[in-house]
């Protein structure tokens, strides 16, 4: 058969049965190996975060270990649009299923969970079509290009009874996890404000190849830093502080020409970066600038200040700094004379105390436990929604030049 139909071979899937004779029987008979169709794979971020270093390493280590002892452990089908770009995926890490007809995969009985990477404008139908298909959902974010469009699919999960989660990996990067670390041991006291900066420089593709795919830069196929980055912001906010309640933004696009995959120019028209102040629960105030069009003079390639009543902290994808109340140096403002100060080594690093793992992988795990586990998983569809009424209500006050409140999000 063609590629947009392979003949999957027939998979065993081992029940968890625990007692009985021998010991090998029994550690065999703990495993089972569950089908994850994934689409999008042949893309950055579906190859390398998702299917290499979540997936692949999952089966690597013997999969998940539920509450009971039994190993659930992922067994990939890849999807894509390119026949040749999943061959060599497939061949490069020996596996066997992968096809570019969805409905084929779908239709695979093992495959109890379905995983989009896919651009965002394709990603609603298939969604849909995969719900309708009986399987688990989990994707990346935005799970749509719209509100409208991502209550939608809430609505359907909830209604199929199906478990879904989506990708909110910026609160397992060891950065963040340590900054909600300090949250929880009331280190800043009563939090005040938030800080972020995000951002590189994206080449624009004539005399440098650029770093992201160009459709990231048209808006007619869903590209646009606001949608991408507000809809990471919204959660991020929610875990240090408390949900957003109120969004000033301007979205621009400083880059109107770049040049796409095969060297043809094209606009860009969508924007490359977005300059925001949120209103968070609790009168704190977030501002955060994301931008396609900065160059980096910060120690990582995003960074948070968090500043509280009792001790402000920076943290970024892997470090964290403190400055206690009781150790902060009293700064005078002198323009007359030069800085002795070496500010920064008035702040404490934050140790790890502890090994993290990739953040991809972490939230991957989670909701495996999700779904066969029947363990709480806080980043679903309705949490996915809210990042996307964020980035949609972004760009309209941004439009109109306005501060626009946000109405609560339900189904």
């Amino acid at each position: 058969m063609g590629a947009a139909g392979y003949a999957f071979p027939a998979k065993t899937r081992v029940r968890s049965v625990r007692g009985g004779g021998d010991r090998r029987a029994e550690e065999r008979m703990a495993v089972r190996e569950i089908g994850i169709v994934m689409n999008g794979v042949t893309g950055r971020m579906g190859y390398n975060q998702h299917l290499v270093r979540s997936i692949l390493a999952i089966r690597a280590q013997g999969g998940v270990e539920m509450a009971d002892g039994t190993r659930v452990v992922p067994d990939p089908i890849l999807v894509g649009r390119s026949e040749q770009k999943l061959r060599d995926i497939a061949d490069r890490h020996d596996l066997t299923r992968w096809t570019t007809d969805l409905d084929t995969a779908l239709s695979d009985s093992s495959a109890l969970i379905y995983f989009d990477a896919q651009a965002t404008r394709l990603r609603e139908k298939s969604v849909l079509a995969a719900i309708a298909a009986g399987k688990h959902i989990y994707c990346e974010k935005p799970i749509a290009d719209s509100l409208l469009g991502s209550l939608e699919l809430a609505r359907a999960a909830r209604d199929a009874g199906a478990r879904n989660g989506v990708v909110m990996d910026k609160v397992f990067l060891p950065g963040l996890r340590k900054l909600r670390r300090l949250v929880d041991s009331g280190f800043f006291g009563r939090i005040l404000s938030i800080r972020g900066e995000f951002g590189y420089w994206v080449f624009e593709g004539d005399w440098q190849p650029a770093q992201r795919p160009s459709w990231n830069y048209r808006a007619e196929e869903g590209g646009g830093i606001t949608l991408d980055m507000f809809c990471h912001w919204n959660y991020v906010l929610e875990d240090i502080a408390g949900p957003v309640k109120a969004v000033t933004a301007r979205s621009v696009t400083h880059i109107p020409r770049r040049w796409d995959e095969q060297g043809k120019p094209y606009d860009g028209t969508a924007d490359d970066a977005a300059y925001a102040i949120f209103e968070l629960e609790g009168g704190v105030v977030a501002q955060l600038n994301s931008s396609w069009c900065v160059r980096v003079y910060r120690d990582e390639l995003v960074e948070f200040q968090v500043d509280g009543t009792e001790g402000s902290a920076v943290a970024g994808l892997r470090n964290c700094r403190i400055q206690h109340r009781a150790t902060t140096p009293k700064a005078v403002w002198n323009p007359d004379l030069p800085a002795t100060e070496q500010f920064r080594d008035q702040w404490q690093i934050v140790p790890d105390n502890a090994e993290f793992d990739n953040g991809f992988k972490s939230e991957w795990e989670q909701f495996l436990r999700h779904c066969f586990d029947d363990t709480p998983f806080a980043y679903d569809f309705l949490a996915a929604a809210r990042g996307v009424q964020l980035a949609e209500l972004g760009r309209r006050s941004s439009d109109e030049g306005r501060r626009i409140e946000l109405p609560e999000v339900g189904l």
